[in-house]
């Protein structure tokens, strides 16, 4: 799936899971974006960071505040891709400029 900005998002996970695929579309890389690292709609903002502090237990209400750039759906995102990431699901087009 093309995205504007010639970056593609991550689609076709493997369980066929449409809300997974809807939320996995906000998830994008870019090599000049932290080294190519899964990004979060083309913004600065991690993939891994978003799950770190979720893991330490910040909560949903004080992240989205910290970034209010970003909304609930982008938490869900970066927890489904850790999900396809560890159950092995197919991430075939991780959005990455054309």
């Amino acid at each position: 799936m093309q995205r504007s900005g010639g970056q593609r998002s991550v689609a076709g996970v493997s369980s066929g899971n449409m809300i997974d695929e809807k939320l996995l579309g906000r998830i994008t890389a870019n090599p000049e974006i932290f080294g190519g690292k899964p990004i979060i709609r083309g913004m600065r903002i991690s993939v891994e960071m978003i799950l770190s502090l979720l893991a330490q237990g910040e909560k949903e209400e004080t992240i989205l505040a910290d970034y209010p750039n970003l909304e609930p759906d982008d938490l869900r995102a970066c927890l489904a891709y850790a999900h396809a990431a560890i159950s092995h699901d197919k991430l075939d087009s991780l959005q990455i400029p054309a």
